[in-house]
């Protein structure tokens, strides 16, 4: 399996790589390849296996072809077999106009992958085929590496883009991890750690080893009596990173402390639930409507109130490399499956109650 992707690829500090003049990359042996596909939105039975996917090629000077060593999988995959964020998706292939619903399909899900660059486009000078990308930690396999950049920099985005911490100023600040975990939260609890601070992880009882492994000082499970007079027992909090959603959103920002800056901070959000509903236009009016009423109604009682999401970022990769390579931050699996077992992978994701990522071998076939 191979993907084209669209990179950052003007030279960045500590990786400069020399200019490539044009089209490089290995021989193709094949035009077609193997893939999982879905022909329409719906449950796990719209998966199916293809030997016959167009093999990728490079349409602009920006863009990298890489071969697929290891995917990962993520909770938005579920949904977006669904039809989540259909609207947007189709906005994204035409900046024009939304295509209609059946010119997506065959449509290939995923968001991770770890791999090799085969080809680079003309402008591309950071990368060279053969690079593991982007770039990948040496201490990681690829199934491992695979584990990383979406739940990473989604952590990344809600705790130091959005939430402002980051390696000088989160020493000894209190943060809640609601949703602990999970990918984002297994990732987000040793990044918070990393920079020094306090950590509240909140998950059920059987995860309690995991969280403490990982650095968590305190661990509360969610199961045992109530949540939020548990939490409320505690000191207060300098920062919430809220993976749950629903009810907690509704006591979580009590627990912050008061007019000292602190934030809490969802990814739960309904922006593409919106954009589906209402369409492009009316769905990010009333986007903007909501978060901009409860970003007031917070800030009138003291504290900051947020909503982050995946943002693509080669630096950030860069910067959570280099935390990987130091030991600060070790990637948290669950299971593993071949790429046969696609399906079996999405089953077990569906399952929920994850502890760390569910990963797709793409290369070694058992």
């Amino acid at each position: 399996m191979l993907v084209r992707r669209a990179l950052r690829c003007a030279a960045r500090p500590g990786g400069q790589r020399p200019p490539v003049r044009g089209l490089r990359g290995s021989p193709r042996a094949r035009t077609a390849m193997p893939s999982w596909v879905i022909d329409q939105y719906g449950r796990n039975e719209v998966l199916r296996f293809t030997r016959d996917m167009v093999f990728p090629v490079i349409h602009y000077p920006n863009e990298v072809i890489v071969k697929v060593h290891a995917a990962s999988l993520n909770p938005i995959d579920l949904s977006m077999r669904s039809g989540y964020g259909a609207t947007a998706l189709n906005m994204k292939r035409d900046p024009l106009k939304i295509k209609s619903m059946d010119t997506e399909f065959p449509l290939t899900l995923g968001r991770d992958v770890s791999g090799v660059i085969m080809e680079c486009g003309l402008s591309v000078s950071y990368f060279k085929p053969g690079d593991e990308v982007s770039f990948k930690p040496k201490c990681l396999s690829h199934v491992e590496a695979a584990s990383l950049p979406y739940v990473g920099l989604t952590a990344w985005s809600a705790i130091n883009q959005v939430g402002g911490l980051n390696q000088s100023n989160c020493s000894g600040k209190r943060v809640l991890i609601l949703g602990a975990s999970g990918g984002v939260g297994t990732f987000a609890v040793q990044l918070v750690k990393a920079w020094g601070a306090h950590v509240t992880a909140v998950c059920s009882h059987d995860a309690d080893a995991l969280m403490r492994k990982l650095g968590a000082d305190d661990v509360i499970d969610y199961k045992t009596g109530n949540l939020e007079q548990q939490l409320k027992a505690l000191p207060s909090f300098d920062f919430i990173l809220d993976n749950v959603g629903g009810s907690t959103e509704k006591w979580a920002l009590g627990l912050l402390k008061k007019w000292s800056g602190a934030t809490y901070v969802t990814l739960v959000t309904p922006f593409l639930i919106n954009m589906d509903k209402l369409g492009v236009a009316d769905g990010m009016l009333q986007t903007g409507v909501t978060i901009g009423s409860k970003t007031v109604k917070h800030l009138l009682k003291g504290v900051h109130y947020r909503w982050a999401f995946f943002m693509p970022s080669g630096p950030s990769l860069d910067e959570i490399a280099q935390l990987v390579d130091s030991g600060k931050i070790q990637p948290v699996i669950q299971q593993v499956f071949p790429f046969s077992e696609v399906p079996k992978a999405f089953l077990k994701l569906e399952e929920g109650h994850a502890r760390g990522k569910t990963v797709i071998d793409v290369v070694n076939k058992k």
